[in-house]
């Protein structure tokens, strides 16, 4: 049984794989992989208002922007993303670019990118339903937000085009793209698969991994 949740951009090609795992003082992170093909763009603009990010890149060459600094960082490099700080990022190279790191704490935010994922991938045009990304953005308001449209502009227009949603019947149910019944998150790991699983890993020759 796979220990991760994976998410696939049908458009982009972005894949994420997340977990639930517990840090040395206790507290629920979120690992994260992520990839990405060459010269493809990742989330739009966003930010965490509860969490920090940091990671490894891995392989490939990471281009980041935070706040209003961008860079590019090369394989073996680290990349932090600060609470409450507007960020994005994108394959800056010619390879496949691979990243791992950490959402602390985990909060809602496997919930919400799978949320998000799935309203992506149930469009043809890769425009996401107005009406299901606003019911994300509506019911994850208080820890994540995208800034397209800006976030003083979703405050009006957001709750209207929900109304509207629940007129024309687009939450019955709850098979809907983007559902909360429908994206429960990632598994959490506890200390001691973790630790087992480490071990493994570190006593398996190169051609067993």
């Amino acid at each position: 049984m796979d220990d991760f949740l994976t998410l696939e951009n049908r458009h982009t090609g972005e894949i994420l794989r997340m977990r639930r795992e517990r840090d040395a003082e206790g507290q629920v992170v979120l690992a994260l992989d992520g990839s990405l093909p060459p010269h493809m763009n990742g989330p739009p603009p966003h930010v965490h208002f509860q969490q920090r990010e940091e990671g490894r890149v891995r392989s490939g060459s990471l281009g980041v922007q935070v706040g209003s600094e961008k860079s590019v960082v090369p394989a073996g490099g680290t990349a932090a993303f600060p609470q409450g700080v507007v960020h994005t990022w994108w394959n800056a190279g010619d390879d496949p670019v691979e990243i791992s790191g950490h959402a602390i704490p985990a909060a809602d935010l496997d919930r919400y990118l799978q949320a998000v994922f799935a309203v992506m991938n149930a469009s043809t045009s890769g425009r996401p339903s107005l009406f299901y990304i606003a019911h994300i953005a509506l019911r994850h308001r208080r820890t994540q937000g995208f800034m397209t449209p800006p976030l003083a502009i979703q405050r009006i227009v957001f709750p209207l085009v929900l109304l509207v949603g629940y007129l024309l019947g687009k939450y019955r149910g709850g098979s809907w793209p983007g559902s909360p019944e429908s994206c429960p998150g990632a598994p959490e790991v506890d200390a001691a698969d973790l630790s087992a699983t480490l071990s493994l890993s570190a006593i398996q020759s190169p051609d067993q991994r």
